[in-house]
């Protein structure tokens, strides 16, 4: 379908940011003229109070528009990315970003050369600064830890080239790398990474170990490679943590969330405590797929097969909506803005960007984008999403700008609790067993792949961080026997662990995105507290959630949590959310049972 096709109600409205490309055009050319505003600031920030206030209300007022800038042009392209216009708008906004985070590069250095006392001096001087006191404060985390201004501003300029790892594998695994063809049904198909999801995952178990047991092979073929760019990436890394004076690269990721290196390593910990938790599951998918050999490709497939129901997009705000009515009146009158405002592009259009996500800043809407096709699964990413866009219209509303954007610590919490809610409701109501057993299928998959699989995943990032900063040699032999044994401690008896799984590290792209998987565990886990809280009823629990909601950036993420009755330092945390997974896997157990 051509997006011209498509009915403008189910378009998200984008001329609430720009009423159309001729006034973007001309707000793009007026912040290029303005930006360099930002210098006549250099060596005076910090001359008087006055001098520091002015400073940081020009800053915000620059980074709002260079946002909203950023946020038309991104939603355009994404929603046509073959469109030459919209690429061209992209590369004009990129290229403007580019040079005022150049022009910018001075601030922070600038900065650190004075002590915070002299900057709490001012905040107790001028009332009008109180505001901004928590990220001043984060700034002067970094004292220590900052390069100075002429380091810091070549570093911005060859950060691409010092990066290069990441760029290499994004252009190797995207664009250089070909799978060649696979046997479907009898018929030969050219196998991607876009189509291997489907593939593996068949009915078929012919089609799941040709996908599996090629792409492996495929990317086994070039492990010395990418087994290269990984090191160059944890070389780069490991050098930026040495040089900016942090214990190690781990620790200089979680600096910015002031994150404890012990929250890491507790889930870590906590969740190689209960991997019989995780073959108890396998255990389960082995017996309802009736296999007497339960290979890794295997544990792809579905133990429940397409539902045949349909969802139409009205159905499913309907759900979504009663879903989300334990949260309170306010808050679905709230949600169902995202429907009477056009937050949401809906359906798959020629050239429209795959998957879903929620995006906005400050200055617009919290837009969503989907590619709905009316399945189970397409009603809880509405929910998801709608998570996501309340968490940010709630911490855009209740925060002004210098504290309204929640950290990524924080992200995936609000986006699960939806998704939680939504199936929890569908499963206490439905009368169609299939259906319930569907649902059943869809959570279990998320506390293994999102809890234990990412958790792997950090436990292997966190070890070959440790080799690199140790100086011991990487090869692709030692990384790939290493991610072997991971695997079989994850799968456990009940798996056969083909060999081919040690080349998987190498296709694994949030290896590039510096110590962020395990944040996916951690949400995952807060979000089960959180409605496992508000659904037995806990004195408060909503309440608290919805605080947490409004809370944006003006708080460590680790104490916004605590707000909404979580604690990321107690491995009870993690320990119910398997408790969780588990009379999960008892409640399909028996109705599978009772068919």
């Amino acid at each position: 379908m051509k997006r011209s096709e498509c009915c403008d109600k189910y378009k998200w409205d984008l001329t609430k940011i720009f009423e159309n490309d001729i006034v973007f055009y001309k707000e793009l050319e007026d912040f290029t003229n303005e930006m360099n505003s930002i210098t006549k600031y250099k060596n005076n920030i910090l001359k008087s109070s006055s001098n520091l206030l002015e400073f940081i209300e020009t800053s915000n007022n620059l980074d709002r528009k260079i946002e909203k800038l950023y946020t038309y042009a991104h939603l355009n392209i994404d929603s046509e990315t073959s469109n030459s216009k919209y690429q061209e708008m992209m590369q004009k906004v990129e290229d403007v970003y580019k040079d005022y985070l150049s022009l910018t590069s001075f601030i922070v250095p600038e900065m650190l050369k004075e002590e915070y006392s002299l900057v709490e001096g001012y905040i107790k001087e001028n009332k009008l600064l109180e505001k901004y006191a928590y990220n001043l404060e984060v700034i002067y985390r970094e004292k220590g830890h900052q390069l100075d201004e002429a380091t810091s501003y070549l570093l911005s300029r060859f950060s691409g080239v010092l990066g290069s790892g990441a760029s290499l594998f994004e252009t190797l695994t995207d664009t250089d790398m070909k799978f060649g063809v696979i046997k479907v049904d009898s018929k030969e198909v050219e196998l991607n990474e876009s189509n291997y999801s489907i593939y593996v995952s068949s009915n078929n178990r012919d089609t799941r170990r040709n996908a599996w047991t090629r792409l492996h092979e495929v990317y086994g073929s070039y492990k010395n490679t990418l087994t290269s760019t990984y090191n160059k990436y944890m070389e780069y890394m490991v050098t930026l943590a040495e040089i900016t004076n942090y214990k190690s690269a781990l620790c200089a990721s979680l600096a910015s969330d002031n994150v404890k290196e012990e929250v890491y390593l507790n889930l870590i910990d906590e969740i190689n405590n209960n991997l019989d938790v995780l073959h108890k599951y396998y255990k389960l998918e082995k017996e309802v797929l009736k296999l007497d050999e339960m290979h890794i490709y295997d544990t792809y497939a579905k133990m429940e097969k397409d539902l045949e129901i349909e969802y139409d997009y009205d159905k499913a705000k309907e759900l979504v909506v009663k879903a989300m009515s334990v949260l309170g009146d306010d808050y679905v009158e709230d949600l169902k803005q995202a429907f009477t405002c056009r937050w949401i592009d809906v359906y798959h259009n020629d050239s429209k960007r795959g998957g879903a996500y929620s995006s906005g800043m400050y200055d617009t809407y919290p837009y969503i984008l989907l590619n709905y096709e009316n399945r189970l699964r397409d009603v809880s990413t509405l929910a998801h999403e709608l998570g996501h866009s309340m968490h940010s219209y709630y911490s855009h509303k209740y925060n002004d700008y210098n504290n309204s954007s929640y950290k990524i610590f924080v992200a995936e919490v609000a986006s699960t609790v939806n998704e939680l809610l939504l199936a929890k409701y569908m499963i206490k109501n439905s009368t169609n067993k299939k259906e319930k057993k569907y649902i059943l299928n869809e959570l279990l998959d998320l506390f293994k792949s999102t809890i234990y699989r990412q958790t792997m995943f950090a436990e292997f990032e966190y070890n070959t961080h440790k080799l690199k900063e140790d100086g011991t040699p990487i090869t692709n032999e030692l990384l790939s026997n290493m991610y072997l044994d991971l695997n079989k401690k994850y799968f456990g008896p009940d798996v056969v662990v083909d060999d081919l799984i040690k080349y998987e590290y190498l296709r694994i792209p949030h290896f590039y995105y510096n110590f962020y998987v395990y944040k996916y565990a951690i949400g995952l886990s807060s979000a089960c507290k959180i409605v496992n809280d508000i659904l037995s009823g806990k004195d408060g629990a909503r309440e608290k959630y919805r605080k947490f909601l409004t809370l944006g950036g003006s708080q460590d993420p680790v104490d916004e949590l605590m707000v909404a009755g979580v604690d990321v330092l107690d491995k009870n945390l993690y320990k119910d959310a398997i408790l969780m997974f588990s009379s999960l896997i008892d409640e399909y157990r028996r109705i599978d049972e009772n068919e």
